[in-house]
C-alpha cells in the first residue's frame, strides 16, 4: 500500500511539472510611452512656397513587443488634438476649431494596430487610424526596436514617417488651399518597460 502510495504521489508530481511546462508563457514586453523622451510632430504646406511645422505636446501610448513571435507585438497611439502647438497661440486656437481639427468633436486621434510584422531593422503594422470622426487602415514602417537598458530601466523606441491627406479624413475642404491637403507625420516613440 505505501509503495502505491509512492508511485501514485510521483506519478502526480511528474504530471504537475509536464503541465506546468506546457502551459504558455507570454514572450512579451509592454511599454509605457515615455512623453519626455518622445514627439508626435507634422509639417504641412503653406501657400505651396514654405512649410508650416508643428506638434502635439499630450500623446499618450502602450505597446507589446513579442521577439519570438512578431506577429503577437501590438501598438497602440492616442494624441489629443488641442495640444495642437505650431509656436503661433492664434493659429493653434484656429486649428482647434470645426474647418479644421474640430478638437472639441473630435478629442482624439488614434492608432491602434491589427497586424504586426517584423522587417529588417524594425517592424511593419498595419492598423486602424481615427481622425477627425474618419477611421481608415494605414501601414506604419516602425524602425528600431533594440532594448536599451538605462540605469536599471529598460527602454526601447521607434521612429515613423507618414503622409496624409487631410481630404481624406472629412476636413473642411474650404480649409484645404492656403494650408495643402497633405501633411507629413513625424512619430520618434520612446517606451519604458512596465
Amino acid at each position: 500500500m505505501r509503495q502505491l502510495n509512492f508511485v501514485s504521489t510521483l506519478t502526480l508530481v511528474i504530471g504537475m511539472i509536464v503541465c506546468a511546462g506546457a502551459r504558455p508563457v507570454s514572450a512579451a514586453d509592454d511599454y509605457a510611452y515615455d512623453l519626455v523622451h518622445s514627439s508626435v510632430s507634422f509639417k504641412a504646406r503653406h501657400l505651396d512656397i514654405s512649410w508650416i511645422h508643428g506638434r502635439f505636446n499630450e500623446v499618450e501610448g502602450k505597446f507589446s513587443i513579442d521577439r519570438e513571435e512578431p506577429s503577437k507585438s501590438t501598438f497602440e497611439l492616442t494624441i489629443k488634438t488641442d495640444s495642437v502647438d505650431t509656436a503661433n497661440e492664434a493659429r493653434d486656437e484656429h486649428l482647434r476649431q470645426p474647418d479644421y481639427f474640430d478638437t472639441k468633436q473630435f478629442p482624439t486621434i488614434q492608432f491602434t494596430s491589427t497586424k504586426t510584422k517584423a522587417i529588417d531593422g524594425g517592424y511593419e503594422v498595419t492598423g486602424d487610424f481615427t481622425m477627425h470622426g474618419t477611421t481608415k487602415q494605414i501601414t506604419l514602417v516602425l524602425m528600431g526596436g533594440k532594448e536599451h537598458d538605462f540605469k536599471g530601466t529598460k527602454r526601447v523606441a521607434f521612429s515613423t514617417e507618414l503622409s496624409l491627406k487631410r481630404s481624406d479624413y472629412g476636413f473642411d475642404p474650404k480649409a484645404i488651399g492656403p494650408i495643402g491637403d497633405a501633411a507629413l507625420i513625424m512619430i520618434d516613440c520612446e517606451g519604458v518597460r512596465k
